[in-house]
Formats: structure tokens, C-alpha cells, sequence
């Protein structure tokens, strides 16, 4: 299967956010933020699904996320850490992403930026997976904005804050029909 710029995953491409009502999603490489069950949520929505990130989400977290590929998209050749395979472009990590979902029956597949890698992929998504926190905080990475005629929301469940938590839903949104 070969890939030029122009990229068609046979396999849905989502992406997957946590963000603050000013579409902060980091902070010096970390969540501005400590919401258990928003990484619950995150854990049982990746399962089994190719995941495509940036080097900088990768670092931050360390290590390969189990039960999963771990697709990691950096321009540095020498990048080559264990458990991941590395691709040096958007196009060929959606590439390989797609060939295994479609090997493992995978549902989808998630990007889970940071924001460099949201905006480079929002075009191939399909469906948006957002944990809209209710606070505003500064940071150095945000998500892209979303055009309000691409996008329609079909789900929204209110998340469970502990004490001195911010509130927070989850959203669905998927992508409107031309």
C-alpha cells in the first residue's frame, strides 16, 4: 500500500483530547491537570488500536503504551526507542497505522497529538474524542480550532469530579457530511 501526500486510510483515523475551554492541552510536556477518569477513559477508548503520536506526547510518557501499536512521529533518524516503531512523517505513520488496524479488525485509528500532530492530522479525522476540561489555563500546546460546519457533536457525558477537581464532559464529535 502505498501513500503519497494525499492520505485515505481504508480504517477511520480519530483523535483523542483532553483540553481546557482555551484549548490547552500541555504544559511543559505534561497535563495541565490530574483527572483519573479521564485516563480510564482514554485507556478503554485506545485499546487495541494503533496509536499515533509526536515524539514530545511519546517522551512525556515515558514508554510504549501496552495492548497497542505505538506509532511515533519525529524528524530525528536517531529516535529509536524499544517497543515503538518510529515513522518521520504524518503520511507514512497514518500508512502504517492503517495496515495494522486492518490486520487486528481495529475499529480505528488514534491520534493522540500533541498539538503539532493534531493539526497536521485533523484533516484525515473522522471522529473527535474530546475531554473538554472546564478551566482555562495557560500552557505551550493547544488543539487546533475546530470549524463549526465540519463537525457535529453526538454524544456528551458529564464527567465525575472529585474535590477540587475542574468539572468536565466527554464529547463526541464526528465529522458532518458534505
Amino acid at each position: 500500500m502505498s501513500y503519497s501526500n494525499e492520505i485515505e486510510p481504508l480504517v477511520p483515523v480519530a483523535m483523542i483530547v483532553a483540553m481546557s475551554k482555551n484549548r490547552i492541552i500541555g504544559v511543559d510536556g505534561n497535563l495541565p491537570w490530574h483527572l483519573p477518569e479521564d485516563l480510564k477513559f482514554f485507556k478503554r477508548m485506545t485499546q487495541a488500536k494503533p496509536l499515533v503520536m509526536g515524539r514530545k506526547t511519546y517522551t512525556s510518557i515515558g514508554k510504549p503504551l501496552p495492548n497497542r501499536l505505538n506509532i511515533v512521529i519525529t524528524h530525528n533518524k536517531d529516535f529509536a526507542p524499544e517497543g515503538v516503531r518510529v515513522c518521520h512523517d504524518l503520511p507514512a505513520a497514518l500508512a502504517l497505522a492503517d495496515q495494522q488496524a486492518t490486520i487486528d479488525a481495529a475499529e480505528e485509528i488514534m491520534v493522540m497529538g500533541g498539538g503539532e500532530i493534531y493539526r497536521q492530522a485533523l484533516p484525515y479525522a473522522q471522529r473527535l474524542y474530546i475531554t473538554e476540561v472546564d478551566i482555562e489555563v495557560e500552557g505551550d500546546a493547544a488543539f487546533p480550532e475546530l470549524a463549526a460546519d465540519e463537525w457535529r457533536e453526538v454524544q456528551r457525558v458529564a464527567g465525575a469530579p472529585t474535590e477540587g477537581k475542574p468539572s468536565y464532559d466527554f464529547v463526541v464529535y464526528e465529522r458532518a457530511a458534505d
